[in-house]
């Protein structure tokens, strides 16, 4: 039985359990048969809720602030790796009692915070920037011409690498292992000298191993070969998007339908609240059932529910007209959108379900008032 979307509330995300389960068992070949740890990416991905399940796969997660943190250690429990652009020194410390890996972003931060990481016993790295350009969209290329991520070759200090066990690098989003092979190249060019004196090696996140076409081969190839020339060094991904891909949809409304030189459709729901990426890439993203616009017979604008005159999701097509009531399926929405949600304007945030292999709709989590106000003061 396959999604029942009769039984859903509106506007909420539905986690389908047992797509999850398939992107797992695939991380779990690739962790076999390459010899890498996967750890999960909370920036892409925090539906805590189902951490029981992710954890009997992947070894840890991988937090880029002290509340994913908290998070990881609250309800994941195994390994934990942090990363920050820069760190605070109001939180550090407490940072430093929940992390297995640190990785720092500058020398500078290095130098800063040296002695408290190396007192505490955490395994500290550096995060470098390879200078490859595999990422199109500028705000999500991590490697751009004028990046603050990562230090670049003529920025890198040999002299300053006692203390440091690892290296990472994050120079991918939403890419195929093609992308990976090239980055491999640059980042062994510009940094493979000190990498036999490192423990650990962490390729990042972005490698959207679950996507239908990826070449899993290649990464598994990737990764072995990269083993077996540095056979000391422990290989870590990080992927975020990769564990919800394809996991579950967005249910919305129809709350009205309005004229003014096309058809509109006012949904329950906001692309500017609850699907940010699609203002920001920006990214159409695909409705069950529908078309490009004029490829149907009935063509219409769908838009949000805030007063932002910009919140427009996208111009679909359908076989028959919209009504009032009528439920729109928006594909994918698992992952990059509730750990991006807002209450701008005061909106609801959409409800959070799963559906479980049991073809059961459980309801994880319903938003109202208090956690809107309990944001503001």
């Amino acid at each position: 039985m396959s999604l029942d979307i009769t039984q859903i509330p509106t506007p909420c995300y539905v986690l389908e359990e047992e797509k999850l389960h398939a992107n797992l068992a695939l991380m779990a070949r690739v962790q076999r048969e390459s010899g890498c740890k996967i750890i999960l990416a909370l920036k892409g991905y925090a539906m805590w809720s189902t951490f029981g399940i992710i954890r009997e796969t992947l070894q840890g997660c991988s937090a880029s602030s002290l509340n994913e943190a908290r998070l990881a250690t609250e309800e994941f429990g195994r390994e934990l790796h942090v990363y920050a652009p820069a760190y605070t020194d109001a939180e550090f410390p407490q940072i430093l009692e929940l992390a297995d890996h640190l990785s720092f972003n500058s020398f500078s931060q290095w130098r800063r915070f040296k002695d408290q990481a190396l007192a505490a016993g955490v395994s500290c790295g550096i995060r470098v920037n390879p200078q490859v350009n595999e990422v199109k969209v500028d705000m999500y290329n991590p490697c751009g011409s004028t990046s603050r991520l990562g230090v670049v070759p003529e920025a890198f200090r040999p002299d300053e690498l006692e203390g440091i066990e690892g290296l990472h690098f994050h120079a991918l989003c939403e890419c195929g292992a093609d992308s990976l092979e090239r980055t491999l190249i640059n980042f062994e060019q510009r940094f493979g000298q000190w990498i036999p004196q490192m423990k650990w090696i962490n390729f990042g996140g972005g490698h959207l191993m679950t996507r239908e076409g990826y070449d899993v081969e290649l990464l598994i190839r990737l990764i072995r070969e990269f083993r077996s020339r540095y056979p000391k060094v422990q290989v870590y991904l990080e992927p975020g998007g990769a564990v919800g891909w394809r996991t579950g949809p967005l249910v919305a409304s129809v709350l009205d339908i309005v004229h003014n030189n096309m058809e509109i459709a006012i949904l329950d729901t906001s692309a500017a609240a609850h699907m940010p990426d699609v203002l920001e890439m920006p990214y159409r993203p695909e409705v069950r059932g529908a078309g490009e616009p004029g490829e149907k017979a009935h063509s219409y604008r769908l838009g949000g529910n805030t007063c932002l005159a910009g919140d427009v999701i996208g111009d679909y097509s359908f076989d028959t007209p919209l009504e009032i009531g009528d439920k729109i399926v928006f594909e994918d929405m698992i992952h990059y959108t509730f750990v991006k949600n807002t209450t701008f304007n005061g909106v609801n945030l959409p409800s959070l379900a799963i559906w479980t292999q049991n073809d059961e709709l459980k309801l994880v989590r319903q938003f109202d008032y208090e956690d809107f106000k309990t944001r503001l003061s």
